[in-house]
């Protein structure tokens, strides 16, 4: 695995910096919509043509989010969505994949379980079924929230909202951003971004005076590359600066449909 750089405020990859980093191995370049934000589809999916590369689109974090007028799920030749929490929908666990390539549909239902025709003590098959399936119990849990979705969905904008008219009035504290290409933004967390005045170590206080207060926050997010798992792979902290950036200054605060007015005020205040 390759990473790359982002961009500072949407969080999502570079094409430029995609590119540089391919390499003559590479089978294909694995793009995610962070925290909701729409990446910069156009231009990544001409960097993984001309270099004939599978395009995976990980929108687990942006469900209902459009760019350029087209709902996230529709730019790689699959999408993934995890329905694991705290995305707007929820299930505990499973997953979808979508694609229009009927070819990558059967290999993953394939791989994804055997069929009830192939579920006997002795089978003979040429791929590894991996058991992934949903239970009928998680999968109706999901069924139920899709059909309200767009309900939850704009409850959650109602969130963002009163979030947005208490942050406007605290200098060098950053709502959300938004890019210029992008139609809507479903935010998976509500994220500031805190001045340059403030240090990781303003921030980390930032997270333990709310802690205090019986308030939940987060460092967002915790970079891959200096994960244990990475570092033993060479990774080191320097190798993407923009990342790290965001890590250090990056917080995330309570985000979901029961959240009530009085409740975000109360983390505003003086």
């Amino acid at each position: 695995m390759v990473f790359a750089d982002v961009d500072y405020w949407a969080g999502t990859l570079v094409p430029a910096k995609v590119e540089e980093s391919i390499t003559a191995s590479a089978r294909a370049t694995v793009p995610a919509n962070p925290n909701g934000h729409p990446a910069p589809w156009v231009e990544l999916r001409t960097v993984a043509q001309r270099h004939r590369l599978l395009l995976l689109e990980d929108s687990t974090e942006a469900i209902g989010s459009s760019y350029k007028g087209e709902l996230v799920g529709r730019f790689g030749d699959l999408a993934v969505f995890d329905f694991a929490q705290p995305v707007a929908l929820s299930c505990g666990e499973g997953a979808m994949v979508v694609t229009d390539d009927i070819d990558i549909a059967v290999r993953l239902r394939r791989h994804r379980a055997h069929r009830l025709d192939e579920r006997f003590s002795v089978v003979v098959t040429s791929t590894a079924p991996y058991q992934a399936g949903m239970s009928d119990l998680t999968a109706a849990l999901g069924l139920a929230q899709l059909k309200r979705l767009d309900e939850i969905l704009e409850r959650r904008r109602l969130i963002e909202q009163l979030y947005n008219a208490h942050v406007q009035s605290f200098e060098g504290i950053k709502p959300p951003y938004v890019g210029p290409d992008v139609t809507d933004v479903n935010w998976m967390l509500y994220l500031v971004q805190l001045g340059t005045r403030f240090p990781r170590s303003g921030r980390d206080a930032i997270i333990d005076d709310l802690r205090a207060a019986k308030v939940q926050s987060a460092a967002y997010s915790q970079p891959l590359h200096l994960q244990r798992h990475y570092y033993d792979l060479g990774c080191r902290r320097g190798d993407f600066a923009v990342t790290e950036k965001v890590a250090d200054r990056a917080l995330a605060l309570p985000f979901h449909t029961h959240l009530a007015n009085k409740q975000i005020a109360f983390m505003w205040r003086p």
